[in-house]
């Protein structure tokens, strides 16, 4: 079945442009959104499947609306739209949940593809660009003068993983595949699937990007680790 969509944006001709790019791919908007607080209200009252979510917004930014979203109905895939790659906020949205992000000037076959795949339950981005993003934006831990850290965007216990499924969270956090995942470990694809669902139940993850985010946030991987 064919993804129910929102769009959340400030500007009326990237809203306009996404519709008309969507419907003409079969894909049903539900509807348009001017702001934070009207995304979080349409999204209470439409149901949709995927919010496409600007982060800079006025009344309420793309991040806080996409948490309350998050927070009422998990079910829900977000997708931030920035106009740069690398932006922190990007880096807090996916922290919070979300599925990935879009550049507002991706081609109309990369945005339906897109929408497509988060509504299946996966995440858009691929763990080296999620690992870009940590790297640049994931707490550090106190410098040589002993200023503290900033407070991590996710907080994860993990001492219920086994030692296992803390070795395969750390190769997570450094970008590695399931095929990766496996041929490292030689251990078979099916199983480095079980391990990752066990994981993701056990830390309450949405998808691989965040675990990139707690393999960082956690210390698991530090900036500049090689696999």
């Amino acid at each position: 079945m064919s993804p129910r969509v929102l769009i959340a944006d400030d500007q009326s001709l990237v809203r306009t442009g996404f519709r008309m790019i969507l419907t003409a791919n079969g894909i049903e908007v539900l509807g348009e959104v001017s702001d934070g607080l009207e995304a979080v209200e349409a999204a209470a009252r439409l149901k949709p499947d995927v919010v496409l979510m600007d982060i800079r917004m006025p009344n309420l930014d793309g991040l806080e609306a996409a948490r309350r979203i998050l927070a009422a109905d998990p079910r829900i895939r977000i997708l931030m739209l920035t106009t740069f790659d690398l932006d922190e906020y990007v880096y807090e949205a996916l922290a919070a949940g979300a599925s990935g992000f879009l550049l507002k000037d991706v081609t109309p076959e990369h945005l339906v593809a897109s929408v497509r795949l988060v509504d299946t339950g996966d995440a858009l981005l691929a763990p080296s660009i999620t690992r870009r993003l940590v790297e640049k934006f994931a707490a550090p831990a106190a410098d040589s003068a002993g200023t503290p850290p900033r407070t991590p965007a996710v907080h994860r216990d993990l001492a219920a993983l086994t030692p296992r499924e803390l070795e395969i969270l750390t190769l997570l956090g450094r970008g590695l595949s399931n095929t990766e995942l496996a041929a490292h470990l030689v251990l078979s694809e099916a199983t480095v699937k079980t391990h990752v669902a066990h994981i993701f139940t056990k830390l309450s993850l949405r998808d691989r990007a965040q675990a990139v985010v707690v393999a960082y946030e956690t210390g698991l991987v530090a900036p500049g680790d090689e696999d």
